[in-house]
Formats: structure tokens, C-alpha cells, sequence
């Protein structure tokens, strides 16, 4: 979805970390309640502990006079700094002709020299004093990073505001750029995975939507190396412009620094990030569609297009998710198809929601080709379960707990801590937004779940997608609607 991700769901089970201080907290809480007399009274298995409670260092926000926001919190531990830019731009802005010009540009913008550096300088300084500066410009956002010693900070940064502001884009390193992105392409179904994630993502929204269109050997030839300056000049403002700073520093001598290199930058007409909609009929419509691909496996996606992170059925879907298959080895769905039935090593469920596009749900699984109709039929079977079945109360206990405990991880370090501030920002929410889904976790009953599944879990609106070779492979997938053939495009 968007090249910035926050993972609220994304770490499943219990922490390697947590579990020590858990089982220390639950030691010293039966011992306060008497049972430590007699070890025979307490089973570790059954212990139950209060959810973890924690609270993140607050970052101090600036807002220099040309409208770049800044986000600061220092770190004494170690003598290295890190500055992260979140750049309101990206590839919903490519021309319909030329898709590949913000990611070329992001590229071009570190490879080929600025604020006065050639290339050669750039890569030559940097590797003087082993810093690091990275630049890319991705669907909906782009980033930038400069990670350095705290005695080499000064420098790392003037050479990281040239590149940000002044890029050169040298014509030999535009070449470069395109040259690779041109061979990515010819490269680009070679893997069957590959393949069917990027076209069940067309089948959803469309081929010519911003989330899912995709650059060809034709947009990228097109592209000029005047055309990456002026996607630069139209776009890459410091009113458009988040900073996030971590490490050694001193905060007074850190925005002094800050405005020296950024200060006269002036403000320009910052991009409104606004994504379309698919049309509900688009959206509604099943679809099944297959790839004639050699390949050991059929390769599967079954889903539809979903609510975005703000709804207020976000929470109960993502666990309702998690329990249906997002949580790997606990889920539905490897119990059954995996464990139970042996029909596939990789299965699975997954909710990609964002703020600015519609989020996708899928289910996914690489099987034989014998077993793909029973496969997709138990896609199907499980979805309907949670639709018209409360989860256990063991299955909502576990969801819940992966979830709290795994919230500290989204403020494990002080560069974390600072990005997860700078992304909400960047899309609007405010700044307790992961504590505010925590609380709605915590609160969570199985009617919720159920209420939110047979909502937002639509059968009829499935859209499956199949990579595999032979032509057997339509056949297996009649059963559950028309079956279309998409045939890849020859690159290169």
C-alpha cells in the first residue's frame, strides 16, 4: 500500500524478550497470594498476567518558519545520530505514460550527485566517514536516511540537504538508473510469486489505478532526465517534509544545525495525497482469473478489497484475521489445510489496510495442482466459519495477547519510537493512535469479532487468483465462477 507501513498486527506470539519478565511477574504474584508454600498448587500453564503496560519517552515537535516539521529525541547511549525525511510525494503522481518517474527519481536523487557533490564526491565523503544516505520515492510517500557518527554529523548532513534539496541528477546516472529499471522489468516473472501478488492486486483495483498500475519497458524509456527535475521541482518541499532525529545530540544545537541547511529553503504547493476509490461495482464483482505459468505449485490468492485502518471495524477485523489465518502456526487455516489435511506447506490470511486506499484481505497458499480445488473450497469453508461462528475463548485470549504484547515492539528503540510519530503524522492520525487500537484490544469480545467477520468477510464478492502450469488448471477452477485466462506480457 503506501511505502510507509505501521505494523500494529504484524508480530505474532509471545516475545522471546517478554516471556522471562512474565513468568518473573507471575512468580512473584502467586507468591503474594500464598500459594508459594506449596509448589504443587501452581501450574506455570495456567497463569494468567495483567496486560503489559507500557509508556513511550515523548520526542519534542518543531515546525521551522518554512513548515518543516521536525521530530527530535535524543539518545546518549551511543555516539550515532539518525535522520529520517517522510516526503509527501510518490507514484500516485506519475504521469499515466511515464509510470516510473517517482521511483527513478528517488533513485537518481542519492546516485546522482547534488548540493553542488558530484556522484563520485557524494559516494567518496560518505565512505570516508562509513555514512550512509538513502533515498526512494514510493506509492504513496518518500523517504530519505542518513545514518552517521555523532563527530561526522555536521558534514552528513549538509551533503544529505544537497541531495534532498539540490539533486544533479547526473545524465550518465539517470542512464544508469533507467537501465536498471529496465532490466528489473525484463526480470519481472521470473517468480511465481511474484506474478500472482502483483495481478491479484490488479484484479482488485483495477490496472490503471495508482495502487496497482505498474511501470513497462515503454513508460520507462519514455522518462527524461528533464523529467525527473521537474517531478523533483513539483513535489519535494520542505512544508511537505517530516524530519525524524534520533541519537547524541543536544536539541538547541541540533535545530540550529537544522535551520542553517533548511532554513532558506522556501515553502511550495505541496501534493494532496488522494487516492480513488474502485467503483463499488468494480468492487463487488467476483472474479477468477489464472496464469499458464511453469511452476511446481499453483500459487493462490482468494480475497477482496476491504475497510481502511480508520474504520472503527478495523480492530475486531485484523483479529478476526489473526485467528483466521494470520497468525501462522495458531491459525485456522494451517491447522486445517497444513496440519490436518497436508495440502500445502505455506498458508495463510493477511489484512493490508492503509488511510489513504482502500485495504486488501486475502488468503493465500501454495499447493499441487491436484489440491488447488480443495484448497480454494476450504478458503471458503473457513471464511464461512468465522462469519456464522463466535471464536473460542482460547482463540480470542491468544489474538489479544499477541497483540498486547507485541505492542511495545512498535516503540522499541528511540528511532522507532520517532518514525512511528512521523508516520502518523504523515497520514493524519493522531498521536496515541496505537494506544487507542491497544485499549479497543483489550476491550475486544468474540460478539465483536463475529459482527466485524460476517460483515466484512464477503464470499461473494471473492476474487481469486491462480499461478500454475497446465491446462487443467481452469477446469479445477470452474466451480467457483467463470474462469478467465490473464496472459503476462512479454518484457523485454
Amino acid at each position: 500500500m503506501r511505502s510507509v507501513k505501521r505494523e500494529a498486527f504484524s508480530v505474532k506470539g509471545e516475545s522471546r524478550l517478554l516471556r522471562p519478565l512474565a513468568v518473573a511477574v507471575g512468580l512473584l504474584l502467586w507468591a503474594a497470594s500464598g500459594a508459594a508454600g506449596d509448589l504443587s498448587l501452581g501450574d506455570p500453564r495456567k497463569m494468567t498476567f495483567a496486560p503489559v503496560e507500557f509508556t513511550p519517552p515523548e520526542p519534542d515537535r518543531v515546525v521551522l518558519d518554512n513548515g518543516l516539521v521536525v521530530y527530535l529525541l535524543e539518545d546518549h547511549e551511543l555516539p550515532l545520530m539518525t535522520l529520517t525525511a517522510t516526503i509527501r510525494t510518490g507514484a500516485w503522481l506519475d504521469p499515466a505514460d511515464k509510470i516510473g518517474l517517482a521511483s527513478l527519481t528517488g533513485s537518481v536523487m542519492r546516485t546522482g550527485g547534488g548540493g553542488g557533490l558530484t556522484a563520485e564526491q557524494v559516494d567518496e565523503e560518505l565512505e570516508h566517514f562509513a555514512g550512509d544516505i538513502n533515498i526512494s520515492i514510493g506509492r504513496q510517500s518518500g523517504s530519505a536516511s542518513l545514518d552517521v557518527l555523532s563527530k561526522d554529523f555536521a558534514r552528513g548532513l549538509q551533503i544529505f540537504a544537497g541531495l534532498l534539496r539540490a539533486p544533479a541528477f547526473e545524465p550518465a546516472r539517470v542512464e544508469l538508473a533507467k537501465l536498471q529499471a529496465l532490466e528489473t522489468i525484463r526480470r519481472r516473472q521470473d517468480n511465481p510469486g511474484s506474478v500472482v501478488s502483483r495481478e491479484f492486486v490488479k484484479v482488485l483495483y483495477g490496472p490503471d489505478h495508482p495502487t496497482a498500475r505498474e511501470s513497462s519497458i515503454e513508460s520507462v524509456t519514455r522518462i527524461t532526465r528533464e523529467d525527473l527535475v521537474a517531478f523533483h521541482r513539483a513535489t519535494v518541499h520542505p512544508n511537505g517534509i517530516i524530519l525524524g532525529i534520533t541519537g547524541d545530540f543536544k536539541k538547541d544545537e541540533m535545530l540550529a544545525a537544522l535551520r542553517a541547511v533548511f532554513g532558506d529553503w522556501k515553502k511550495g504547493a505541496v501534493p494532496e495525497l488522494k487516492i480513488p476509490d474502485v467503483p463499488p461495482q468494480q468492487a463487488a464483482k467476483p472474479a477468477v482469473r489464472f496464469i499458464n505459468k511453469e511452476t511446481s505449485q499453483t500459487h493462490l490468492r482468494a480475497g477482496h478489497l476491504t475497510i481502511k485502518e480508520t474504520d472503527p471495524d478495523y480492530v475486531p477485523l485484523a483479529i478476526a484475521n489473526d485467528i483466521l489465518g494470520g497468525s501462522s502456526f495458531r491459525s485456522r487455516l494451517f491447522n486445517d489445510v497444513r496440519t490436518k489435511r497436508g495440502l500445502a506447506y505455506s498458508v495463510g490470511s493477511r489484512l493490508n489496510t492503509g488511510v489513504h486506499d482502500e485495504g486488501v484481505w486475502l488468503m493465500r497458499a501454495e499447493t499441487k495442482l491436484a489440491s488447488t480445488q480443495e484448497v480454494v473450497s476450504r478458503f471458503v469453508a473457513n471464511m464461512e466459519r468465522m462469519r456464522t461462528e463466535p471464536v473460542s475463548d482460547e482463540e480470542l485470549a491468544e489474538a489479544k495477547e499477541a497483540y498486547v504484547n507485541s505492542f511495545v515492539f512498535s516503540f522499541s528503540s528511540p528511532s522507532a519510537i520517532v518514525n512511528r510519530l512521523v508516520e502518523l503524522e504523515y497520514d493524519g492520525l493522531p498521536k496515541d493512535f496505537l494506544q487507542q487500537l491497544r485499549a479497543k484490544v483489550v476491550a475486544l469480545t468474540k460478539d465483536d469479532v463475529l459482527a466485524a467477520a460476517k460483515k466484512h468477510f464477503q464470499p461473494e464478492r471473492l476474487k481469486i487468483v491462480a499461478v500454475g502450469s497446465g491446462e487443467a488448471l481452469p477446469k479445477v477452477l470452474s466451480s467457483f465462477g467463470e474462469v478467465k485466462e490473464i496472459r503476462l506480457s512479454p518484457e523485454g
